[in-house]
């Protein structure tokens, strides 16, 4: 299956790292976002990234022009109806994955594979939502995608060996180290790393410590390059908080409840990174 040319759908973080990953291998990307200064955002931090590793000399001036002309950006979810696979990677919500899946399911070419970068949602929820379960498969990147190898792969009850070949493959291509994951919630490490962030937000909320006490314990203790809280500032307290409950609901134990401090955290706009304050604050 070649798959030469790529649609992202979202232009966030995770999207525009994902476009920027495949672009450096070479691959025609076509990144879609319902906002156009979304999309001027994204291409601008993918602009600033690569420079970055010009600066390092990781990468030539020439390398860096060669991928930004490799990414077409469009308000027009129309515009991936050529693509051999369409990466979704929109908010942790399944009622948006939902809708966006059933709208790819229409546009997209019959052979085309459609992969969703979600932390937490069931593959087999969102292939069944389309007429081409078989072509359907979870594709979870982790951030910052530019820099981290890790692309858990996983299979719906309904995805078959040629599409994950196609996209084990594709993973490979793009230099990024794939691992093979049943369906489950929260997949293999959101399941074990999310709670770790919401018990250090129990510890948090009792006072245990301070928020860089909490860090730099788990830093010097157990070797992590960093801490809990920090971390949970960098992926953002929204994303948190949708995989606990996606923990919580789809295996009913009381151990996956969402940390009560960071339901408020979140329901006050404090997400982290991208709001300028979370457990820290940012300028």
């Amino acid at each position: 299956m070649e798959m030469s040319r790529i649609g992202v759908v979202g232009a966030g973080t995770m999207g525009n790292g994902i476009s920027q990953a495949l672009a450096v291998a070479g691959i025609d990307v076509v990144m879609s976002d319902v906002a156009q200064a979304q999309l001027e955002r994204a291409t601008a931090a993918i602009s600033g990234s690569l420079e970055r590793l010009v600066k390092k000399d990781r990468m030539s001036g020439e390398q860096k022009g060669a991928a930004l002309a490799r990414i077409r950006t469009t308000t027009d979810l129309g515009a991936l109806k050529d693509c051999a696979l369409v990466i979704e990677a929109a908010t942790e919500n399944l009622p948006l994955k939902l809708k966006i899946f059933a709208q790819l399911d229409e546009l997209a070419p019959a052979g085309a594979v459609i992969a969703s970068n979600t932390s937490s949602i069931s593959i087999t929820r969102l292939a069944a939502a389309t007429k081409r379960p078989a072509k359907v498969i979870g594709m979870h990147f982790f951030n910052p995608v530019p820099v981290m190898a890790l692309v858990e792969l996983i299979r719906g009850l309904q995805t078959s060996d040629e599409t994950y070949a196609a996209v084990e493959a594709l993973t490979k291509r793009i230099g990024k180290a794939p691992v093979q994951v049943r369906n489950s919630p929260g997949f293999v490490v959101n399941r074990m790393l999310c709670p770790m962030i919401n018990e250090a937000i129990f510890a948090l909320a009792e006072g245990l410590a301070t928020a860089e006490q909490i860090d730099q314990a788990m830093k010097l203790g157990a070797n992590h390059p960093i801490g809990p809280l920090a971390l949970c500032d960098l992926v953002g307290l929204d994303v948190e908080l949708a995989v606990m409950q996606v923990l919580f609901e789809g295996f009913k134990d009381p151990k996956y409840r969402p940390a009560p401090l960071l339901v408020e955290m979140v329901e006050a706009g404090y997400l982290g990174r991208k709001t300028g304050r979370g457990f820290f604050t940012y300028d």
